[in-house]
């Protein structure tokens, strides 16, 4: 009995506690530790019972484990003394709130007086042992619950290693702050970056680091954001720890309660600075594309073929005289276009959305604007992307008001092809309207009528009356021409006082007839310019396009030939093209080529013809008269080349050759010994038009040695009529001047009056041969040249008769007071061999 009561003492023990209950289970305990319910709380290894009071009544340990010894006897109430204060609480916690309450780890004190962790499971009963109220287990856990210590100390370590390394590698700084918004907590690279200790930024210290500019801003959106729980994100410049400011972006967002307050912010401090300076860089960039786009006038049409929206700029709008509100649409752009250029745009418009548009394209179209309906001309420039699978992407179109531009263009282009005085189109346009109303006749076999008309005496209106009261003339005769052209005329001012009409109204000879004389009458009607009176008159050739010529240029050169017809006739008349015109115009060809040919090969030869005194028969000089030798034909007349004189290049060049045989000629003279007199030598308006022909004159005679007593230049009325009479009058006084004398040659045939003989130096006037040979018949002529006579006295002048052939025609002259003659009666005109020695007396034969 005795070796095993400390067996059972210790394997199970049993209390016997106060009343009924008690003895009933003290009598059946063996039953109750040995009850199924234990496996359902666990497999025990110190099982045991208590009442409803909490005593412990039963204790049983399990035999197979060696376990520590208690620190005292938990029957009854003594279990209290075995479990810390806090941990005997959550035991009689647990019992009374739940049946089956979780197991709980605890601390039991052994007799050694160190503590154990065991796992306390229980179960309040209601089987068989009705009377028993709790049974339960317990299981030392001591070296699991040190093991998962461990283990949970190590991770923990592990995460914090793992937080301080990313952290620490992380650019970001993390950031904890309170409800109130005072930060709590910031990551060690805030002290990296601002050199600002954490502790120092906690609260709002870390508002000392914010950039000056953006602090209001900061906090003004930290504020708000405070109030409502919402996420912050904000971008500021924090002052870094090496000096300067970088761009940071502070995120954070609220942790809450279950009734939604806040209970801690989370956030991140993020290094944008690269981000942030990109896209200033970007907006730069943007802002200098819209400042460019803006200042190109350029309005922009981006259309997203993908999502199929469309996009105006403010400019564009501007350009349509589109608001805001209107949308963007293909229907309203075309409703604003030109119908003429609405199906080009619709096209273009149709070839982008089938995939088939160029890369780039171009267009100038013409739209009325929504607001004002003024017509503008936009020029627009396309580019199209596209996708990989070369579908369209992307379009983008610039367009610009080109409308000034046009216009500038246009008053270019009417400029190059108009004449500004007249506003009539010039002789490139006019002229590419005869081409084509030509190559038109041709195909139909039509005919039409052209006019070249000249106005006759407009260089007399403008040396006499000025340039202005010129233009004025052309003005007018062009309005009346206009006036009374047909509609269908296109008429054009080809040059100077030159002007070209062409008609398919006027298709015969009749109608040209017609209108030329109606337009005769009417600019005969004289035109009054600043109250004073213009006389004009016209000059016209015409010819008819098959009739006179088939093709564009030789109608016009028909025209051309009745023209010169008409003028070289008197003036102020219609001459239609003949065949003999042509004729004659091959002669004036023919002449021409002949006189440079006389020029190249030098075949001038200057015949002398005497000036003599009547009275006495003395030879008192002569004039050099033109003749010019041919290689097979000999000595001609300068009739065979007249035409030559009318051309400018030809006549100086004729003059300067006899100039030089002139004065060689003189040279030889004065070496001889013998006195010439005065000799004479034409010159033609176009040798006063350089210029400079007296100087070259007057250098000549220097270079021959040849006095200018000796020396006479004729000039015929046409000199003083002519452009450049201020060169003309120049030239006469420097001639005076020297001591050349100047003779106005065919004096009363032109429209030389008393004006020009007082603004000019003349020196000797020469009575036309067409007065002279019938002064004996005709009473007109005799008066005229009495008139002449009577005239040069008055101005102190020599008087010179030309074309004497008769003595009678002598006697005449010298009656009338001439007393000086020249003709075929008083002397032949001579080459120099046959006047050496010069004769005294005038040759008669």
């Amino acid at each position: 009995m005795d070796r095993f009561a400390n067996h059972r003492f210790d394997d199970v023990r049993f209390a016997i506690g106060n009343g009924a209950g008690a003895s009933d289970l003290f009598l059946h305990r063996h039953d109750a530790l040995s009850s199924p319910l234990f496996d359902r709380v666990s497999p025990p290894l110190l099982r045991w019972i208590a009442d409803q009071r909490g005593r412990l009544i039963a204790i049983e340990r399990d035999s197979g484990r060696v376990l520590p010894r208690l620190a005292g006897d938990p029957i009854g109430l003594g279990w209290r003394d075995l479990f810390p204060r806090m941990d005997r609480r959550a035991l009689l916690r647990a019992a009374l709130t739940e049946d089956r309450p979780q197991p709980l780890t605890l601390r039991i004190r052994q007799a050694t007086g160190q503590e154990r962790w065991c796992l306390v499971r229980m179960a309040r009963a209601t089987g068989s042992v009705d009377r028993a109220c709790w049974y339960g287990t317990v299981e030392d856990v001591s070296d699991q619950h040190h093991g998962a210590a461990r283990f949970l100390a190590d991770a923990l370590a592990e995460s914090r290693e793992h937080y301080r390394w990313s952290v620490d590698l992380s650019p970001q700084v993390p950031w904890t702050a309170g409800a109130d918004g005072n930060v709590e907590e910031v990551g060690p690279r805030w002290f990296d970056l601002t050199g600002m200790l954490p502790e120092q930024a906690l609260g709002t210290g870390w508002l000392g680091a914010v950039h000056p500019d953006d602090l209001q801003r900061t906090v003004a959106i930290w504020t708000s954001h405070l109030a409502t729980g919402t996420p912050v994100d904000v971008d500021y410049r924090i002052r870094l720890q090496a000096g300067g400011y970088r761009w940071m972006r502070a995120r954070a967002s609220a942790r809450l309660d279950a009734k939604g307050a806040v209970l801690r912010w989370y956030g991140t401090l993020e290094d944008v600075h690269a981000e942030r300076l990109a896209q200033r860089a970007l907006s730069q960039s943007e802002e200098r594309f819209r400042l460019a786009v803006q200042s190109a006038r350029l309005g922009i049409w981006d259309f997203d073929c993908v999502a199929g929206t469309r996009t105006w700029s403010a400019e564009f709008r501007r350009m349509l005289g589109l608001s805001e509100a209107q949308p963007a649409t293909t229907e309203l752009a075309l409703s604003l276009v030109h119908v003429e250029d609405r199906d080009r745009l619709r096209a273009m418009l149709d070839a982008v959305a089938d995939g088939i548009a160029p890369p780039h394209f171009e267009a100038t179209l013409r739209i009325f604007r929504a607001d004002t309906g003024a017509l503008r001309w936009i020029r627009s420039t396309g580019w199209l992307t596209r996708t990989d699978a070369g579908r369209p992407q992307r379009i983008i179109v610039t367009f610009l008001d080109v409308t000034e531009e046009r216009d500038a263009e246009e008053r270019i282009r009417w400029a190059a092809t108009h004449d500004p005085m007249t506003r009539l189109p010039n002789r490139a346009l006019w002229q590419a309207a005869l081409e084509e109303m030509a190559a038109r006749a041709q195909g139909s076999g039509t005919g039409f009528g052209l006019l070249l008309l000249d106005i006759d005496e407009l260089k007399r209106t403008n040396d006499s009356l000025g340039h202005d009261a010129g233009d004025a003339l052309l003005t007018a005769f062009a309005g009346r021409l206009m006036a009374l052209a047909p509609e269908d005329a296109v008429v054009g001012r080809l040059g100077g006082d030159e002007f070209g009409l062409i008609a398919e109204s006027l298709s015969d000879r009749s109608a040209l007839e017609r209108f030329s004389m109606a337009l005769i009458d009417n600019v005969r009607v004289p035109h009054v310019h600043e109250g004073r009176t213009l006389d004009c008159g016209v000059s016209i050739g015409g010819a008819v396009f098959g009739d006179h010529a088939d093709r564009a240029e030789d109608l016009l050169k028909a025209a051309d030939l009745a023209l010169y017809a008409s003028k070289a006739s008197g003036r102020g008349r219609l001459t239609l093209f003949h065949s003999e015109l042509r004729a004659e115009a091959q002669q004036r060809s023919s002449m021409i080529r002949m006189a440079r040919q006389i020029v190249s090969d030098n075949l001038v030869v200057p015949y002398y013809q005497a000036r003599v005194d009547m009275r006495t028969n003395q030879v008192l000089g002569y004039e050099a008269l033109l003749r010019w030798v041919h290689p097979r034909m000999g000595l001609q007349l300068p009739g065979s080349i007249a035409a030559a004189f009318d051309n400018g290049e030809i006549a100086v060049a004729l003059t300067r050759q006899m100039l030089a045989s002139v004065l060689r000629d003189l040279r030889q003279w004065l070496d001889a010994g013998h006195d010439p007199g005065r000799v004479a030598i034409n010159a033609s308006a176009a040798d006063f038009a350089s210029g400079d022909f007296a100087d070259q004159l007057l250098q000549q005679l220097d270079r021959f040695a040849v006095p200018t007593a000796h020396f006479e230049v004729e000039v015929t009325e046409s000199v003083f009529l002519g452009r450049g009479t201020d060169q003309v009058a120049r030239a006469l006084d420097q001639f005076v001047q020297a001591g050349v004398r100047v003779a106005l040659d065919d004096f009363g045939t032109g429209f030389a009056s008393l004006t020009h003989l007082k603004q000019y130096p003349v020196d000797v006037l020469k009575i036309d041969r067409s007065f002279v040979s019938n002064v004996e018949q005709d009473a007109g002529d005799a008066a005229i040249v009495d008139a002449i006579v009577k005239l040069g006295v008055s101005f102190g002048m020599e008087v010179v008769a030309e074309g004497v052939e008769t003595a009678a025609q002598a006697q005449f002259l010298l009656r009338r007071g001439c007393v000086v003659g020249q003709g075929f009666h008083l002397g032949r005109p001579k080459p120099f061999a046959m006047l050496s020695p010069p004769m005294k007396n005038a040759d008669t034969n």
